[in-house]
This record gives structure tokens, sequence and C-alpha cells, in this order.
């Protein structure tokens, strides 16, 4: 058996529940759970490294106060809460640029307790994973998040940015060619970049994902629910190709989606 995690970041307090319906209602029906990256408190003004608006703002429609924490947002609120297909992880805390790539550690511990408060204040449960912001973390976040949450879902590690007491760990990772390891209380999950994007060819991500699903024992699977509407309008091509990707997965015997909380239970082995 394989296992599969589909994680699907940046859902904050401007994001229409359509979308969501939208692009995860055959994932709900076929009973595959949805693990959602939320942003806690999403900064009005944020902004990727060229200096463009975010895309997950598109819908902001004028707001002005420079942060909006997701209780603001009771239709999405009510709409989750109804839905417990859809599992939340804490996505930073405002999602500014690199917020989590930062060595402050009075900031750091700010900016994830705040993310932790603004999710509880929303009437969800307190997150046991962490997503940060561009996959970004310093060895100070790292420390950090490590004595806050459970299971860490990001790009890749890098041994400058772990703690100097990690490396014997990750040192050994390495060795076996192992994508997720271990650190104390801490499951560190990878994965093989953003396999679900508009930024790919459409007609080539299928036999991608297929060779991941197949390759590893464990795959997370990420996209982002705004590149399905760009500029406000749906992407038809690609919201088909991500149903298709739901029935590959509900439909194959030897694939099972995975919520990250179930790898707490030590059923599920990792590669």
């Amino acid at each position: 058996m394989r296992y599969v995690i589909v994680r699907d970041d940046d859902t904050n307090a401007f994001t229409p529940v359509h979308c969501l319906e939208r692009l995860y209602r055959p994932f709900l029906e076929y009973g595959l759970p949805v693990n959602l990256a939320v942003i806690p408190e999403v900064a009005t003004e944020a902004r990727m490294a060229n200096g463009r608006l975010e895309g997950f703002l598109v819908h902001r429609n004028g707001a002005t106060a420079p942060r909006m924490p997701i209780a603001a947002n009771q239709s999405l609120v009510n709409y989750l809460s109804d839905n417990p297909g859809y599992r939340l992880a804490q996505h930073g805390c405002h999602h500014d640029y690199l917020e989590f790539d930062s060595l402050d550690r009075g900031e750091i511990v700010r900016r994830l307790e705040r993310g932790a408060e603004r999710l509880l204040e929303a009437g969800f449960s307190r997150s046991e994973t962490f997503v940060a912001p561009y996959d970004k973390l310093s060895r100070v976040s790292l420390r950090e998040v490590a004595g806050r949450f459970r299971v860490l879902s990001t790009g890749w590690f890098e041994l400058r940015r772990l703690p100097c007491s990690w490396w014997p760990k990750y040192v050994f990772k390495k060795l076996r060619h192992k994508s997720h390891w271990r650190k104390g209380q801490l499951l560190l999950l990878s994965h093989p970049g953003c396999l679900l994007s508009c930024h790919r060819v459409y007609n080539t991500m299928m036999s991608g994902i297929v060779h991941q699903l197949q390759y590893n024992q464990l795959t997370v699977l990420v996209t982002h629910w705004w590149e399905y509407f760009r500029d406000e309008k749906p992407d038809h091509d690609f919201i088909a190709f991500l149903h298709e990707t739901a029935r590959y997965i509900a439909h194959n015997a030897e694939l099972k989606a995975l919520s990250f909380s179930d790898l707490l239970t030590g059923q599920f082995p990792l590669n």
C-alpha cells in the first residue's frame, strides 16, 4: 500500500466558499481527506519576491485593514466546520514574505502563538501540523515549531538551516535516501514540489503525479486553490485535471489518501 496527502495552501479570510466547494466536492464525496494549510491572520498586502500581490488575495475586495483573521469570514468557517473531510494545518501566521526565515526568536514565537490563537478564536481545534509560507524556516523557527507541533510539512531540508543537534538524524536520512524523518516528537515531511500547478503543462502533469505516487511510500501532493481561479476566472481545464486526480486516487486500490493527523496514529509507516 502507498499513501498520499493532498495539501492545499493559502486558505484565508478572503477565500470564497464556492472556490473550495468547486475544487474539492469530488474529494469529499470519495471520502478523501483534504488538508488545507490555513493562514490564520492574513496580511492584506502580502506580496511575492517580485513585489506583486499574492494570488490568494484576489478576492480581498478593497479591504484596508492591515490583517484579517480567518474568523472574519464566518461563511468560510461554517463551511469548513460542516465538512469534516477538510483537515486544517496552521500555515504561518500572516503569510508575509518568508516570515519564518528569521533568527528573531521573539518574533517567531509571537507569530506561532498568534496564529494558533486566531485558529482557536474561529472555533477550530489547535492544529498539530505546521506549514511555513514558501516552505522556508530558519533553525530558530524549526526549534520553536518542534516544541509546538507534531508534523512539519515543507518542501525540503537544508543542513545549514537545521539546529546542529538535528544534524545526525538528517545525515542518516540522507544516507538512506528517505524523504521523511523524525526528530523527537516531530515528523518532518518533504514533498516533490507543487505537482498540481497552473505553471505546469497540463497534459503531462498526470504522468509526473503517477510517477511520484508509485515511487514513494508516502507522497505529499501540494497545490494552491487560487491558481484554479486566476484573475477571478475559473480555469476549467485545470479544475477538470484536479478532479481526474481525485478519481485516480479514489479508484486505485493500492493507494490510500491520509490526513496529516493520520500519521500520528502509528498505523502508517514513513519511507
